[in-house]
């Protein structure tokens, strides 16, 4: 099977199928789909060089992408970077990628602002007729751009939020023989985030918090009422900063995110036409909730993503770091992989690179192996 129509449509499974049950032998498994996966992805090369880690560690311009209440505690007063990732490079894909850039400028020495724009292309798709000869050729794609807020509460506590626009286009017009009208899909998201610090240093203890992709769901048709969740994520991180000397420093940490989005009911139920309609006529708010209890909640030891990971500094200007990232689900792969990264720091330059180390062989070979990010930051 040519790759990207494998991809293709594995995104489509993912934003815009109304089955979303995978079949077992013994009986039926429900998971928690969502629109725009891609929000999920983390695009910076230092979160990606700790298994994902970035929540509760000490604070970095790429925190902009995600707890941007850490913003207000960088000494530099404002800055521009980039990110770039091949995605799916080991299946072969040339021109699949994820990339990113964000500003952030402080107003004051108690609060910044900042703004980011991610883009996700999913290359060149041929689409073919029911007899396999070539229709059409698109070139589907999302992004979304942020424009955020953050500031201090106490010498010890720090809050941001963040606004979100989101555009997701994977097909655009109608196909032969199919009178649905399909289209890209747009809706409106928030992140609200806190953080913690034990010392003004950020030596010690630091604890953040995140609330992401708060907002509406969407749409990618004319042929159906349903509209989709977009990924509500909750994340709790810590991290622990110790100075072993003048110039040398180590932090550890540890991430937990779970999805805020209600697990869709069996399409083996004898009432799924019924249960299907209370599922998508759930409000997003209510959604939130439902996603923890027994009817549209998952199993704790599978609604959970871990992540682990430590960095060392060398004064500021050289980083090495480590981290290894878990998802539990078993439906969705259950996925787990080591990552390392580097960076160092040229005058006003900050260069970073994350590696995601190959895992598993054959039919369970991770198809992030070999995932490479990029990332430069540039102050100001």
């Amino acid at each position: 099977m040519n790759k990207k129509i494998f991809l293709f449509a594995a995104v489509l499974f993912w934003s815009i199928c109304t089955n979303n049950q995978v079949a077992a032998q013994t009986k039926p498994i429900s998971i928690q789909s969502t629109a725009v996966p891609f929000m999920l992805i983390s695009p910076d090369a230092r979160s990606g060089g700790m298994g994902n880690l970035s929540l509760g560690m000490s604070a970095e311009s790429n925190d902009l992408f995600g707890n941007n209440a850490k913003l207000p505690l960088l000494k530099e007063k404002q800055g521009f970077l980039i990110n770039y990732t091949p995605w799916l490079k080991d299946l072969g894909l040339t021109d699949v990628y994820l990339a990113s850039a964000g500003y952030y400028k402080k107003l004051d020495e108690n609060s910044s602002i900042n703004s980011s724009l991610r883009f996700f292309s999913l290359g060149n798709i041929q689409f073919s007729d029911i007899n396999g000869t070539p229709t059409t050729e698109q070139r589907p794609n999302e992004f979304s751009y942020d424009f955020g807020y953050s500031f201090l509460l106490s010498n010890q506590f720090s809050a941001g939020i963040t606004l979100r626009y989101i555009h997701s286009k994977l097909v655009t017009g109608s196909f032969i023989g199919n009178a649905i009208d399909y289209r890209a899909g747009n809706t409106v998201s928030g992140d609200l985030s806190m953080f913690y610090k034990q010392h003004e240093d950020l030596s010690g203890w630091h604890v953040g918090m995140l609330l992401s992709n708060l907002g509406g769901k969407i749409s990618y048709s004319n042929a159906t009422k349903n509209k989709y969740f977009i990924p509500a994520n909750l994340g709790i991180g810590i991290g622990y900063l110790t100075k072993l000397d003048v110039e040398n420093a180590i932090e550890f940490g540890a991430d937990v995110n779970r999805l805020l989005v209600p697990a869709s009911p069996s399409a083996t139920d004898p009432d799924y036409a019924a249960l299907k309609d209370q599922y998508f006529s759930q409000s997003v708010i209510s959604s939130y909730f439902n996603s923890f209890t027994n009817k549209y909640g998952m199993p704790i030891g599978e609604s959970l993503k871990i992540s682990v990971g430590a960095e060392y500094n060398y004064t500021n200007r050289f980083f090495l770091r480590a981290g290894y990232f878990m998802d539990n689900n078993k439906n969705l792969g259950n996925m787990q992989y080591f990552t390392l990264g580097t960076s160092f720091q040229y005058q006003q330059s900050k260069f970073n690179i994350s590696y995601l180390v190959p895992s598993g062989g054959g039919i369970t070979k991770n198809p992030l192996s070999n995932t490479l990010r990029f990332g430069s930051i540039f102050y100001f």
